[in-house]
């Protein structure tokens, strides 16, 4: 019998930053598959399994920049649920830890496919994504009432290197998040202009969000490209429109809303 595989979401920095349910299956599992974002700390909550190291290390195409390419991965689930399973039975438990969120960027579609095809059982277990921890360490919300009513989560670099930018023609959130934006902030700058933004629309960068040593800047959409200069070399997300800016220095009011007029009355 197959041991289970457990999808666990790590959060995007600090151990403690997992879910309690995260933690929780951690405890218990017999072999952890785990990504290079996760926090080493988080091994103490699971002594007695086998760590096994997962994580990319970009897409370089170098030797050991992409050791663990996604066909790996995938071998490497199967092999540790049988593995496990033999010794352990039922109560076998493989985990698969994730930076931030399974679900976003995680390449969790081709896993659970893998695991599917071997007729192996499986869960998923959410956790904080990165836009979120960013969120809050500057106290910036994704959302602003009357302003933002709508965020994307977007993916600025693709494995064949090229840059995603927006929604697509004639789509636009009001906040949009672009993941692994490091090495692609000048060009997304432009894409950004190309795509309609006015480049005086503020931008919010965050680099290691989640961690002590998280890096905060801001900028415009037309000066972007200046944030290379704080970030280089770390994962770096970043947040354009109403979710960049500061909050008002008065609080908000009544905002109408339709068939109200300005004072709050129908008219």
């Amino acid at each position: 019998m197959p041991a289970k595989v457990v999808f666990i979401g790590a959060g995007p920095g600090e151990a403690d930053l997992i879910t309690v349910r995260g933690s929780r299956l951690l405890a218990q599992a017999h072999a952890v598959l785990f990504d290079a974002l996760a926090d080493p700390a988080l091994r103490d909550l699971a002594p007695q399994a086998d760590w096994i190291d997962v994580g990319k290390r970009g897409f370089s195409g170098k030797d050991g920049s992409d050791f663990n390419g996604q066909t790996r991965i995938n071998r490497l689930l199967v092999e540790h649920s049988l593995a496990v399973g033999a010794i352990h039975g039922e109560r076998g438990l493989v985990v698969r830890l994730k930076g931030g969120d399974p679900s976003l960027f995680g390449r969790l579609e081709e896993e659970l496919h893998a695991l599917r095809d071997a007729g192996i059982a499986s869960e998923v277990v959410p956790g904080v994504t990165s836009a979120l921890a960013a969120a809050a360490a500057t106290q910036r919300p994704l959302t602003r009432r009357g302003t933002g009513r709508s965020v994307s989560f977007t993916t600025a670099m693709t494995r064949t290197g090229d840059l995603q930018c927006g929604m697509g023609p004639g789509q636009r959130a009001d906040t949009e998040v672009f993941y692994m934006a490091g090495r692609q902030l000048e060009p997304l700058s432009k894409g950004l202009l190309d795509a309609g933004w006015p480049g005086i629309t503020e931008v919010s960068v965050v680099s290691r969000a989640g961690w002590p040593d998280m890096r905060h800047s801001v900028h415009t959409v037309a000066t972007l490209g200046d944030a290379s200069a704080v970030h280089a070399g770390r994962p770096t997300l970043v947040i354009v429109g109403a979710g960049a800016t500061d909050i008002p220095d008065q609080p908000l009011t009544h905002i109408p809303i339709c068939g109200e007029s300005a004072s709050g009355s129908e008219g």
